[in-house]
């Protein structure tokens, strides 16, 4: 009999708040982590999601009690990363069996800033290593690093892998941080906003990027095995389809006929065995550019999914990279365990050739099969389905 693979727990650490609930009352209120912030120096400023330091530091203060050398020793991303992760691994066990996965597409690229050789942080083995051996973990990290489908990914990783009997359970973490080097890749692609972003919107310009940590925790449950563990969750998602496609369209500009996206979808939908009409909830990847939401316009037309419930967080969280997938699947599962929808922030008039259902306000509904999307840079594009169990 083939494994059920669960998500059971999860946290976020993000400029809305440093758990899942300060997050989820501030997406209720309808607040936005979006600013202006000047993150290049003698540069105008940028609309951007960040977290503030300060906080982040009486917070990391708060919950590791470490000398004042060792508190150096973590980069600003990896204080973000061990808050997020922490209340997991205090909640759930390590075992010779589990796996510890990071998705980030920059990593501690900071650490570059005015080197001339490269530090042994900005390597991405580097960073997982030291956040596994810090938590204790006994198997070698994963790291799954592809653009902006990454948090997506990794829940796939871990669900395959459990599936094949490599793992029993794995802790996934995702993060990235704004950075100068991030802000000004963006930037030479024309792809970063004027305007805070307004994903679908007939008048959207742009990304605004942005920085978060998200962790969850995936386990296996197999009847016929006689597994218990799982009937103890306080609740349980499970991970009933994936697919990650490479539609290889450009390095930076997505399918026009969303190929990618459409493949994607349609596979992990056709292994979780679920038709269009029982899909609940899309957390779509909306980042309020002009290609990309036409193209995922495209794409859940093909798929007949254009009148189910959709939104973006990208206007609440901007658009956190390599974090992005890991934390909107989790505000999704949250909306389902409370069953409400949460709108797709800034939206007002329709910007794409073919119609969604694109949620306009706070309003409630039965969610039990979500669809979460998300495609990046060199044309990747992922998805997976869960149900509410």
């Amino acid at each position: 009999m083939k494994k059920e693979i669960y998500i059971t727990d999860y946290n976020c650490v993000t400029p809305l708040g440093f758990d899942v609930s300060s997050n989820w009352n501030a997406l209720l209120e309808g607040k936005s982590g979006v600013a202006l912030h000047e993150i290049i120096e003698n540069q105008e400023a940028f609309y951007a999601s960040m977290i503030d330091s300060e906080k982040l530091e009486e917070e990391f203060n708060r919950f590791f009690d470490l000398a004042q050398n060792d508190n150096a020793n973590f980069t600003r991303l990896e204080k973000m990363f061990l808050l997020s992760l922490k209340p997991l691994v205090e909640r759930h066990h390590i075992s010779e069996e589990t796996a510890f996965i990071l998705s980030t597409t920059k990593g501690n690229i900071s650490l570059l800033k005015n080197q001339t050789t490269l530090p042994e942080g900005v390597y991405l083995s580097s960073l997982a290593q030291k956040i596994a051996a810090f938590f204790g973990f006994k198997t070698k990290p994963i790291v799954v690093s592809n653009a902006c489908v990454s948090g997506v990914m990794a829940i796939a990783v871990a669900k395959n892998m459990i599936q094949a009997g490599k793992y029993k359970d794995a802790f996934v973490i995702a993060g990235d941080e704004i950075s100068e080097f991030v802000i000004s890749g963006f930037n030479s692609f024309q792809a970063i906003g004027t305007e805070i972003c307004k994903p679908y919107d007939k008048n959207r310009d742009g990304i605004n990027i942005g920085e978060a940590t998200a962790a969850v925790y995936i386990t296996g449950h197999c009847e016929e095995r006689g597994d218990e563990a799982i009937s103890n969750e306080k609740f349980r998602f499970k991970i009933l389809g994936d697919s990650a496609i490479n539609d290889a369209n450009h390095i930076s500009g997505p399918s026009r006929t969303g190929d990618g996206l459409f493949a994607s979808i349609n596979t992990a939908m056709t292994e979780a065995n679920i038709p269009a009409e029982k899909i609940d909830f899309i957390s779509a990847h909306g980042t309020a550019t002009i290609y990309n939401d036409e193209m995922e316009a495209i794409a859940f037309n093909r798929m007949e999914l254009q009148n189910v419930p959709l939104n973006s967080m990208k206007g609440y969280y901007g658009h956190c990279l390599g974090a992005s997938g890991l934390l909107e699947s989790i505000i999704s599962m949250e909306s389902a365990l409370k069953n409400i929808l949460i709108p797709s922030k800034n939206f007002k008039e329709t910007g794409t050739s073919q119609s969604l259902n694109i949620i306009k306000e706070n309003q409630p509904a039965e969610i039990k099969y979500i669809l979460k999307t998300a495609s990046g840079f060199g044309g990747c594009n992922a998805a997976i389905v869960l149900e509410k169990a």
